[in-house]
């Protein structure tokens, strides 16, 4: 009888790409993917330790797993949490089988077979893309994973610790997959990094350099790119938005935070000034282009100035979506370190009015939308109502349209009739 599997993911975008990678080199291995994990032969929880909570998620989820699971059922703890707990996880979780950081995971295939307990918690660099074989379908928009790690060592950040320092996948290696994923439908690559906009192979090939010669295939049809840092988007990428049509006028550029102080204490290598001429450097090269940022609060030594700083910097730059939360303390991170922590019910009051402008600010730019033509990527039947299609629009919208499933993996035009907070409502041109 051919085994089962399921993948739990958590957090980024990344982590969804790997599971989705996961699923194709177990499918390939003759495994098939079950519908719940009470009854798979291998339960994988693919982790992200970004947050505490999303930590203690992960142990919750394990404790749910352990009541319902098959006595033959292996566990397996991939991704971040794998590397920040490491044998940790066995004493927490002992009927784990498995334990492998975000680059070691692809041993697992190896090691499905044999009967015994086994953790990776190295960092392997890109080795893994070199064991997994291509995908076997794709969604229209797809992602391509081009570099892991991260060098800039932000005081509150755990990834230089789960993920390493920087490494960036071979340019042919990267093109062959993109070529193979547009043979299989693809109209749309997002590119993903922790630091994205600073891969460079060993060749000297860039970001830039993939984006050109991603458009230069026929059927792709819209390009972009996750997560960038600020002071990492060279003049050559910006550019881009000015001369290639096929990115997108859409940019996830994070802030964390609007006041000098506090990115001085976060060691973000910017100040707020040097971020809004970079803003303004992208709007001279595309005024339609907009942007999605990411913000903490309650940061240790954050003072009131500094939160209204980040006020400021937020109607200033005016993100038409956006990532916040509170300040939360992980481990082997400097922040975690310093004095002033801020009080949880201080943070609190701060995140609650800083999303509450970020809510005002998304919900007027989807309401300027109203009667506007605009273009979107149909992606899948609404899966809380069947009745409606899920769609994107450039800007990374939700939109809403009538059920017609034949529109699904196309980009088509259509009328934006309503807007709230998140979500647009359209009809067919």
């Amino acid at each position: 009888m051919t085994k089962q599997f399921y993948i739990y993911t958590f957090g980024c975008q990344m982590n969804v790409y790997d599971s989705d990678r996961l699923r194709d080199a177990l499918i390939h291995n003759g495994w098939t993917l079950s519908s719940t994990p009470d009854t798979a032969d291998l339960v994988v929880l693919n982790t992200c330790s970004v947050r505490e909570k999303a930590t203690d998620k992960v142990f919750s989820e394990l404790g749910r797993i352990k009541k319902k699971k098959k006595d033959t059922t292996k566990i397996a703890v991939i991704g971040c949490v794998a590397k920040e707990s490491g044998k940790e996880i066995y004493r927490r979780a002992p009927y784990v089988d498995y334990v492998y950081g975000p680059q070691a995971w692809h041993l697992l295939l190896h090691n499905l077979a044999k009967d015994f307990r086994d953790i990776d918690v190295d960092t392997h660099g890109v080795d893994k893309f070199d064991e997994l074989p291509m995908a076997t379908d794709t969604a229209a928009a797809a992602f391509v994973s081009i570099q892991e790690g991260c060098n800039h060592f932000c005081t509150y950040c755990i990834v230089p610790f789960t993920r390493g320092r920087e490494v960036s996948r071979p340019f042919d290696k990267v093109m062959d997959e993109v070529r193979h994923l547009v043979k299989l439908g693809a109209i749309e690559i997002n590119f993903l990094g922790q630091n994205v906009n600073n891969y460079q192979d060993d060749n000297g090939k860039n970001l830039a350099d993939l984006v050109r010669e991603t458009a230069k295939l026929d059927n792709v049809q819209r390009i972009r790119f996750t997560t960038s840092y600020p002071t990492c988007l060279t003049d050559e990428l910006i550019d881009l938005y000015r001369t290639e049509p096929k990115l997108i006028p859409f940019i996830y550029l994070p802030i964390q935070a609007g006041g000098d102080k506090t990115l001085k204490r976060m060691n973000r290598r910017y100040t707020r000034d040097q971020y809004f001429a970079i803003i303004d450097k992208l709007k001279a090269a595309n005024p339609n282009i907009q942007v999605s940022s990411d913000f903490i609060v309650g940061f240790p030594g954050e003072s009131d100035a500094d939160f209204e700083d980040t006020l400021d910097a937020v109607r200033r730059v005016r993100p038409i979506q956006s990532f916040s939360f509170k300040y939360s303390k992980r481990p082997h991170t400097g922040a975690a370190l310093l004095p002033d922590q801020i009080d949880p019910d201080v943070a609190q009051d701060r995140l609650e009015k800083l999303q509450t402008l970020l809510k005002d600010i998304q919900r007027e730019f989807n309401e300027s939308c109203v009667g506007q033509k605009i273009k979107v990527l149909v992606e899948h039947v609404g899966r809380d109502n069947p009745n409606i299609i899920i769609c994107r629009s450039e800007n990374m919208q939700t939109v809403v349209l009538p059920k017609d499933e034949s529109l699904i993996g196309k980009i088509i035009e259509v009328e934006i009739t309503k807007a709230n907070t998140t979500t647009l409502k359209g009809q067919l041109c």
